[in-house]
């Protein structure tokens, strides 16, 4: 199992994800990602900005989509932080939901077809191709190539997606899938969905590293880690998928109330609204219900996971845990309690 660290905006300013993001490296972390969301601190900027600060983690944005990004600025993107970090750049490319795109009054129905040809494009502008592309989504002339070397003609994309037809299509072209595990027994619907995409393009599944993303929420103490999540529930669990949802039981339905005040403004009133049922959607508790919860993750498929959100009551402290308790058990080759 590898493992990554999702550090959102709601965390702190950039400064405070860049510190974290050293603390990742520091706990033994292998990844750590930075969500692109509409409307949110630029990933592009905090990834420098970590390369500058770090020498072995791998450092990648989640959701970068190409709506508002062009591949041709996304390409550019990607090759100059892994010039800047010598070789670690990752790519997450796609959606985990089109509806925020939207918000620009900007179509996204077409996400499927748009991102297998931005990918097809981003790497053949690595390989240091004329990309004269003539698609569905893109119209490109001979102009279209980069006017430097990358480090590498090769930078793993990972295809962020949601929906079965769209998780296909991570497990047919991406070098990993970046699938939203929220809640976290829904990570076997993911994998199916990912596995099925990469046989019918005649690829070995196990080609693919399956990132789950999961909300993290992690404390020496049960209920503090509980009550933490209640802001990133009220606010991202509208938007997740229903089969995933009906996994513990839950329904876009459970969520209509608290959309509505988080839509009005009324942060507290809707935080107030998510019960502990709805907490059920992240890895939470202490570093002993955690390891219970990767284990199960691990059984269903999944070869990363890809922890954010809260994270705890003190990130820096939750990241600390991790490296000490919860890492190790996994990376050992015979973990704690096995005999």
């Amino acid at each position: 199992m590898k493992f990554g660290l999702r550090l959102i905006g709601y965390l702190g300013n950039a400064r405070e994800l860049v510190r974290l993001a050293v603390l990742a490296e520091q706990a033994g972390f292998d990844f750590v990602w930075f969500p692109h969301d509409t409307f949110m601190g630029n990933t592009w900027v905090i990834t420098s900005a970590v390369a500058t600060q770090t020498s072995r983690i791998q450092i990648g944005s989640v959701g970068t989509n190409p709506y508002t990004t062009s591949p041709a600025e996304i390409a550019t993107y990607v090759a100059t932080l892994d010039e800047l970090s010598a070789g670690r750049a990752v790519l997450g490319l796609g959606l985990h939901t089109e509806k925020m795109v939207e918000w620009t009054g900007v179509d996204a129905s077409d996400y499927v077809q748009r991102t297998r040809e931005a990918v097809e494009i981003i790497r053949a502008l690595l390989r240091g191709e004329v990309v004269a592309y003539q698609g569905e989504s893109f119209q490109w002339t001979d102009q279209c190539y980069l006017r430097f070397e990358p480090f590498r003609d090769q930078v793993p994309i990972y295809v962020c997606a949601f929906g079965t037809q769209y998780l296909a299509l991570s497990g047919a072209i991406g070098d990993g899938s970046l699938p939203m595990i929220t809640p976290p027994e829904s990570a076997a619907y993911m994998v199916a969905a990912i596995t099925a995409g990469a046989r019918d393009a005649g690829r070995d599944p196990a080609e693919v590293d399956i990132a789950g993303c999961a909300w993290l929420s992690l404390a020496g103490d049960r209920g503090e880690a509980t009550n933490v999540l209640r802001q990133m529930v009220s606010y991202f669990g509208p938007y997740l998928e229903t089969p995933a949802l009906a996994t513990i039981g839950l329904t876009s339905e459970d969520f209509r109330a608290i959309n509505r005040l988080v839509k009005a403004g009324r942060y507290q009133e809707a935080e107030s609204l998510v019960t502990d049922e709805m907490t059920d959607l992240a890895v939470r508790g202490t570093p002993e219900d955690v390891i219970r919860r990767i284990e199960t993750i691990a059984e269903m498929g999944i070869t990363q996971i890809n922890l954010g959100g809260p994270l705890g009551p003190d990130p820096a402290e939750a990241i600390r845990l991790m490296g000490e308790k919860v890492i190790p058990y996994f990376k050992s080759a015979t973990p704690p309690g096995s005999n």
